[in-house]
């Protein structure tokens, strides 16, 4: 067998339900991943490059399934404020002056930052998207675009807004050799109206798209839409129709039981971001419980604005810990489940369980090696609870994305990271004298 790349002699956590494979390989060719198994049995294979990944694991690339990228830009400027006050003073009225050079520049920024944490895929949902879809294309990532739908009381900006997004997912979807997908992202019931979110969901339908909306994230918004409609947004959403296996619903933090019946019912994806529900201070998602009645529950930071980082092995670790601590159980969100919410359970969330989140042949070659020769990750005892309990995003040392080496030694590949940072630098203080 030929390749283009063979990784061997690591461990290989490869998600598909086999235990990990101690002294494994992973032969590439193309964008797809051809062999999975014992180095040993990967001898006869020819490949025009190979990496000696001894002492690293791989595994697959980690999926974050909700932010919101150019907000790198922002990281740091909000700090301690309620999620209403947090958006409506201080990150709308920066946002409104946001140039596609400013969101061109933040998404390479945020792309550099989640592959040196091991991030090969992320959904976002944002705005100034044509300059996003160019960054992710250039540094080689792979991602979910939503453009931002928001009415706030102004119909025909929310109709100009989803127009426009679906001229971009027109544009876009498939595109960068299949990287870049398309989403609609119709903002929250509490800033599109009724007639508003049934358009994006024919549009999303007619396009064969998922829909990406933040539902539940706050006590404030919950309570301010059950005093306005007698009910909540799962049950207002589920009332004129919108639900369904293609709706994306990031954060779900303050959820009825009837709501969690309800996205179960209409099998609804969830976004459960841990870090940020708890800086903004709005709570801990249910997400033991959902996982628990078959909802697929993939992990996501948020913006880092909110965060303040796009890290996802930290996601990990606070995904586990906050579970438990909820339920007062350290049985709850056990290591493999944690992983697959990571990895292949993200992407079920995303709609593209076909293509990635596990190690197998034929599928997309998009795999991360974590380096274990490290004072905080020795004994390995258990690789899962090493990779969860002890990693850090700086133990990532090679990223491969669509068969392509895009990180090696920690070095990124296709784009120049210290001229993206100070350039972010720049743009970002420029920002704030606007």
């Amino acid at each position: 067998m030929d390749a283009d790349i063979l990784v061997e002699n690591c461990i290989v956590v490869a998600m598909d339900g086999r235990p990990p494979i101690t002294d494994g390989a992973i032969a590439i060719k193309g964008d797809k991943i051809v062999y999975v198994g014992k180095a040993e049995k990967a001898g006869d294979i020819k490949a025009e490059t190979r990496i000696d990944a001894r002492g690293m694991v791989a595994l697959p690339g980690l999926i974050n399934c909700h932010t919101h990228v150019p907000m790198t830009l922002l990281r740091g400027i909000a700090e301690d404020q309620p999620l209403e006050k947090w958006l409506r003073e201080s990150i709308w009225p920066i946002e409104a002056k946001l140039t596609d050079e400013d969101v061109y520049y933040g998404t390479l920024l945020g792309c550099i930052e989640m592959i040196k944490g091991g991030t090969t895929c992320f959904a976002d949902m944002y705005f100034h998207v044509d300059a996003m879809a160019k960054a992710i294309e250039e540094v080689g990532i792979r991602a979910a675009i939503a453009p931002g739908i928001i009415e706030l009381g102004f119909p025909e900006t929310g109709i100009a807004m989803l127009e426009d997004a679906v001229k971009f997912a027109e544009r876009w979807h498939g595109k960068a050799e299949g990287r870049i997908v398309a989403q609609l992202g119709p903002h929250a019931p509490y800033t599109c109206g009724p007639e508003l979110l049934m358009k994006a969901k024919q549009e999303a339908e007619r396009l064969g798209i998922f829909l990406h909306i933040h539902l539940a994230e706050s006590v404030k918004e919950v309570k301010d839409f059950n005093e306005k409609h007698g009910k909540t947004e799962f049950e207002f959403l589920e009332e004129i129709g919108f639900l369904g296996p293609k709706v994306l619903a990031a954060h779900c933090v303050q959820l009825t039981d009837k709501d969690m019946e309800i996205i179960s019912k209409h099998g609804v994806k969830v976004a459960y971001n841990p870090t940020s529900n708890a800086k903004l201070g709005n709570g801990i998602a249910r997400a033991w419980e959902l996982h628990q009645l078959g909802v697929d529950v993939g992990l996501a930071t948020d913006g880092p604005a909110s965060n303040n980082t796009l890290d996802m092995v930290e996601t990990l670790r606070w995904a586990a810990l906050l579970q438990k601590a909820k339920y007062r159980d350290p049985t709850v969100m056990p290591l493999d489940t944690v992983l697959e919410m990571a990895t292949i359970g993200g992407a079920r969330v995303l709609g593209l369980e076909g293509e990635v989140g596990s190690l197998e042949p034929g599928k997309k070659a998009d795999v991360i090696l974590i380096d274990l020769k490290k004072p905080h990750l020795t004994p390995v005892h258990n690789v899962k609870a090493t990779i969860v309990y002890s990693a850090k995003a700086s133990d990532v040392d090679t990223v491969i994305i669509d068969g392509r080496l895009v990180m090696r030694n920690r070095r990124i590949l296709t784009v120049d990271e210290e001229a993206v940072r100070e350039k972010t630098g720049e743009i970002s203080r420029d920002l704030m004298q606007r």
